[in-house]
């Protein structure tokens, strides 16, 4: 980042603060000064426990990163597998990508209220929305990446005579990874989207029951420092994506 960028980035916050704080002095709504003291309370013990309902937000970060972790890592396994088949099949491909198409425009909460009245179960509901919000983009963006690698990748692999586990690993993935980890990146983005009104609708503990539960408490100042929390933790997870991306990025 340039000293000009960065100049102009850090005017444009000062901007929004001072807009934010002009906004409060009008209304109700917790100024940034009220938010930063909250934040300050919050962060001093991020990972005490005093019960059940009752711990750091820290702890409850960590209970949505792993219910995001275990959702996306099943549909992405799931996504890739049925993907490459995809791409390998253009038939196939055709006549499955309307309904991949039509799937991934439904709202992953919208499937909440069905699996809850099939599985009864909050945790798995909340795995299952999170899953949901990741197959499709994955499995989209790797039968699309599988079914447009050059052919003269796929030649040198015949004339290699290498086998079908060889050539999955050391061509076709390899050469369809860039858009494979965009896919991954739409995915952990959609799911981390829908893993918070997930919590907050299931009572499940993580950063949705928190937002959700200081609401109940009237406390808006924890439940700004609540979003800013949410916000962050998904610009980390889209840095590292994108971060991957460039490490997998190659010219010919």
């Amino acid at each position: 980042m340039t000293f000009k960028t960065a100049f102009l980035s850090l005017a444009i916050g000062c901007f929004l603060l001072l807009c934010w704080k002009g906004i409060a002095a009008h209304s109700e709504i917790p100024g940034p000064l009220d938010v930063l003291a909250t934040a300050v309370e919050f962060l001093r013990d991020p990972l005490y426990d005093a019960g059940p309902n009752d711990k750091g937000i820290g702890i409850l970060t960590a209970y949505s990163m792993a219910r995001l972790l275990s959702g996306f890592t099943a549909a992405s396994v799931c996504a890739v597998f049925f993907g490459v088949i995809l791409g390998r099949n253009a038939v196939l491909f055709n006549a499955v990508n309307p309904y991949i198409q039509v799937l991934r425009a439904i709202s992953p909460i919208a499937w909440m209220p069905l699996l809850l009245y099939t599985v009864k179960d909050s945790g798995i509901t909340a795995f299952l929305v999170v899953f949901m919000a990741s197959i499709w983009p994955t499995l989209a963006n790797t039968a699309f990446g599988v079914a447009n690698i050059r052919k003269d990748y796929l030649n040198v692999a015949e004339i290699l005579q290498m086998g079908y586990w060889k050539k999955l690993f050391q061509v076709i993935l390899p050469a369809a990874g860039p858009t494979i980890v965009a896919g991954l990146k739409i995915s952990m983005g959609s799911a981390w989207v829908s893993i918070i009104p997930a919590e907050a609708m299931l009572g499940s503990l993580g950063l949705g029951y928190f937002v959700w539960n200081e609401w109940n408490n009237l406390s808006l100042t924890s439940v700004i420092f609540a979003i800013f929390t949410i916000g962050a933790v998904g610009v980390v997870i889209d840095a590292m994506f994108t971060r991957l991306s460039r490490r997998l990025s190659y010219t010919d």
